[in-house]
């Protein structure tokens, strides 16, 4: 009894201070100017650019409540590798996985939730979408990356660039 107590307790504990965490969270903000920081763009202006320079689209897909997300923020996407190689060789842009604003994914018009959910089977945040410059999507990933993983992973995106492209 006493062992159950102690451990609802901290269960308690826990969740009020993930949910005071959640609470007081920065929320995302969709284009950074810093040196030191991806230049997230907007994802319509994105397509548009694409279509024009034939670059990659990265897309982040966040929540205001991920964890992973915000570590990420302050790690992955400060790292100087991953930083360059997204904003001189893909067109990054980062979606509010809860976003109601409608975009273009592959043939459809949805909320970006739906395109979330719908269009590329996603189920958890943080997740890529790659999409190549014609609009359509290449292929999607779920979790949370170090600067390395991060910078394996574009490098990989890359090795295939000009097959996708073509695509």
């Amino acid at each position: 009894m006493k062992l159950s107590f102690s451990l609802c307790l901290a269960v308690l504990l826990c969740g009020m201070i993930a949910a005071a965490f959640a609470k007081d969270a920065p929320k995302f903000k969709a284009v950074t100017t810093a040196r030191d920081s991806v230049h997230w763009e907007d994802y319509t202006a994105a397509l548009s650019s694409a279509k024009k320079d034939q670059k990659m689209i990265f897309v982040d897909i966040v929540a205001d409540w991920c964890i992973p997300c915000r570590e990420m923020e302050k790690t992955t996407y400060r790292d100087k590798q991953v930083v360059e190689t997204l904003n001189k060789r893909f067109h990054p842009v980062r979606l509010n996985q809860a976003a109601e604003d409608t975009i273009q994914c592959d043939d459809k018009r949805l909320p970006v939730n739906r395109c979330f959910f719908n269009v590329w089977n996603l189920q958890a945040v943080p997740s890529y979408v790659l999409i190549a410059p014609k609009g359509l999507s290449i292929l999607t990933y779920s979790n949370g990356l170090s600067a390395d993983q991060m910078n394996i992973l574009l490098m990989q995106f890359l090795s295939k660039e000009k097959e996708w492209i073509a695509e």
